[in-house]
């Protein structure tokens, strides 16, 4: 186990030395500039910007400089956002899309394994039949309209929870967005689950351990749960990545201070250090996410490690 962890660890590495070069070279050879927009500006002063953040360079001279400062954790200033430097602006933001990321992914796991499990030890049946009827429906419907209906029921209607807003410290700030963005990922993982816990009990060890007269309670949970469970942590490192990252919609509908408006105020002002900064971010929640993933799919599966 410890030989393959170190192989996954190493791999990680080039991948995103990779992504730091290809989000590099895209972001700078895109139309336009961060300057362009400041019409009043002479030929003298962007020419005086230019040197000062040093665009009078040959691209490869920029990109060396910019991972020489990657190297001591520096994402450089923001060029739109002048009085905070791309660090500020990530420490500020990445906190609460975090929180908001964690609490949907541990809300949809409980949610789509106990729905998926339930729905496979009753198949075809009419406890089958609605679990499956709700995960359709959970993988039908959208964010944006997930979250204002939540925020109309909840928080208009029955007042049990804020419509919205955002106060440090208020757990049940959390409560709506996080069930908005846990409703498609517990539909995917109860339709995993179920057809998987399905599949195991079909086995031939299972049959065995039945024949041995061990009870359905003992094979579900000693000898069903662990294997079935292989394709939703495969499922489970991005589609965590993508709920930490791609709160984007639910953080406007809702009104919380994320990462995702950076995101998109840094690409549409072409504000570089910016994008650059949260491309990074996202890009290693990914690839760690991804190499937590493998790790547990090794533990869960020695044939894996093996390979």
């Amino acid at each position: 186990m410890l030989r393959y962890a170190v192989r996954r660890i190493v791999g990680v590495i080039p991948t995103l030395l990779v992504i730091i070069t290809a989000s590099f070279f895209i972001v700078r050879l895109a139309p336009g500039g961060p300057f362009d927009q400041e019409q009043t500006l002479s030929r003298e002063v962007r020419a005086n910007l230019d040197r000062v953040y040093g665009f009078d360079q040959p691209m490869t001279v920029q990109y060396a400089r910019y991972l020489r400062a990657l190297s001591h954790g520096d994402f450089g200033p923001s060029y739109k956002q002048r009085d905070f430097t791309v660090t500020e602006l990530i420490a500020q933001g990445l906190p609460v899309s975090a929180a908001l990321g964690i609490t949907a992914m541990l809300l949809a796991l409980g949610l789509g394994v106990g729905l998926g499990i339930t729905a496979a030890v009753y198949p075809r049946t009419s406890v089958d039949f609605g679990i499956t009827g709700l995960v359709v429906l959970g993988m039908a419907l959208p964010a944006f309209v997930v979250g204002p209906l939540l925020a109309l029921v909840f928080g208009v209607y029955l007042q049990w929870l804020p419509a919205g807003g955002w106060e440090a410290g208020e757990p049940r700030y959390f409560v709506l967005p996080a069930m908005t963005l846990a409703v498609p990922v517990s539909a995917y993982i109860a339709r995993l689950t179920r057809s998987s816990v399905l599949e195991v009990l079909r086995a031939n060890f299972i049959r065995t351990a039945r024949a041995r007269g061990l009870g359905f309670r003992r094979i579900l949970w000693g000898h069903v749960l662990r294997p079935a469970l292989l394709p939703v942590v495969s499922y489970v490192g991005p589609a965590t990545a993508f709920v930490v990252t791609g709160s984007l919609v639910v953080e406007t509908v809702f009104g919380l201070p994320g990462t995702g408006r950076y995101l998109v105020q840094g690409a549409i002002n072409r504000d570089y250090t910016l994008v650059m900064g949260m491309v990074i971010v996202y890009g290693t929640l990914v690839v760690f996410l991804n190499l937590l993933t493998d790790l547990m799919y090794g533990w869960l599966d020695p044939r894996v490690r093996h390979d």
